[in-house]
């Protein structure tokens, strides 16, 4: 399975990535519960402090951590990027890895929308919605890749695009 690689540019206050593109991916899981899976799936392949909830309203960025978003329920559209950022629709079953300073934001979505949220080992999340300090642009810039690929694990996706 082989994602879209979505690079984005600064953006505003948001300063996303400057190495590693988002990683998108259609259709991950198709069958059964999707939020089981998603948790079954990241646990597998060494991602954890998972969460249940959506995508707040708001832009923001995280500038400790990479994270991946597994779509559980519903559809969204998201604006990735900040504010003058790609939209994009998301449905269940589809997955998202979003490399540390990438702005998400949730412009719309269905009354069941769910996402299953996980980190790299060892990670935790900060939530930024300001321009990004000299101390988190270093933090973001020096943050290495995961050993693994939360839906792919040792092979493609971000191990093949992030090295």
């Amino acid at each position: 399975m082989e994602p879209e690689a979505i690079r984005l540019e600064p953006s505003e206050f948001v300063p996303n990535n400057p190495a590693f593109p988002l990683l998108f991916y259609r259709g991950v899981l198709k069958d059964g519960n999707l939020a089981e899976g998603f948790e079954g799936l990241f646990r597998r392949n060494g991602w954890g402090n998972m969460w249940r909830n959506g995508v707040y309203p708001f832009h923001h960025y995280h500038s400790k951590t990479h994270e991946a978003l597994g779509f559980a329920a519903g559809s969204a559209t998201l604006m990735l990027g900040g504010p003058t950022g790609p939209k994009i629709e998301v449905h269940a079953g589809d997955a998202a890895i979003l490399p540390a300073g990438t702005g998400h934001c949730r412009l719309s979505a269905s009354s069941d929308f769910l996402v299953i949220g996980a980190y790299p080992p060892g990670s935790d999340y900060d939530l930024c919605r300001e321009a990004a300090t000299p101390e988190q642009l270093r933090r973001i810039r020096d943050l290495s890749a995961p050993r693994t690929d939360p839906v792919t694990g040792g092979n493609g996706g971000l191990i093949a695009l992030w090295r």
